[in-house]
């Protein structure tokens, strides 16, 4: 018993400190907004020199396939163009070049050109996806590609199914471009995967 008040008359004093330490009490505080788990991030792969490098690209879920590809066909942004990086690519809005020359006689930047606002990237693709393989067919390109943007197509592809489930070994990919030209890929040379 002795020991229990002994407890209580070291707790009241204890008690007191606590409350009377001047900090007022107060309701909800706002402070910005809800908190947000963390956003996926898709690895996407443009041109520099003639090398393909990866750059991650922060998206909106789910990820998947077909939304890294749009997702590649926006092209580089303005601070990684000043960087050299470009894109073999043609993107929405841009007409295509008439030939392709090799990858390390393009200046950066040879296929940009501000996208118009009626053009999409999802006019340029078709992004198929079976159970066993990915197809991308290019549908509004009129020239052969060079082998550098198919392994953008193909790398963007599958980083996305690594992304997407990555337990799961990727789908091959295979890219269809004009007059029926079919390359396909595992991923195996790609950088960073």
């Amino acid at each position: 018993m002795r020991a229990v008040r002994r407890s209580v008359l070291l707790f009241l004093p204890a008690l007191c400190v606590l409350t009377s330490c001047g900090v007022p009490a107060t309701g909800v505080v706002e402070a910005g907004g809800p908190a947000r788990g963390v956003v996926p991030t898709i690895r996407i792969y443009l041109v520099k020199g003639d090398a393909l490098i990866g750059v991650p690209r922060p998206v909106a879920a789910p990820v998947d396939v077909e939304s890294a590809v749009q997702e590649l066909l926006q092209g580089p942004s303005e601070a990684e163009r000043v960087k050299g990086v470009t894109t073999l690519l043609p993107l929405p809005g841009a007409p295509a070049p008439s030939d392709v020359p090799s990858p390390t006689a393009l200046p950066p930047g040879s296929f940009m050109q501000a996208p118009q606002e009626s053009a999409r990237p999802s006019d340029l693709v078709k992004v198929t996806m079976r159970d066993d393989r990915v197809s991308i067919e290019m549908r509004t390109v009129e020239v052969e590609l060079p082998d550098l943007a198919t392994a953008q197509l193909i790398c963007t592809a599958v980083a996305a199914q690594r992304v997407a489930d990555p337990k799961a070994q990727p789908a091959p990919v295979t890219v269809t471009g004009p007059g029926g030209r079919r390359v396909e890929g595992t991923g195996a040379r790609c950088p960073d995967l």
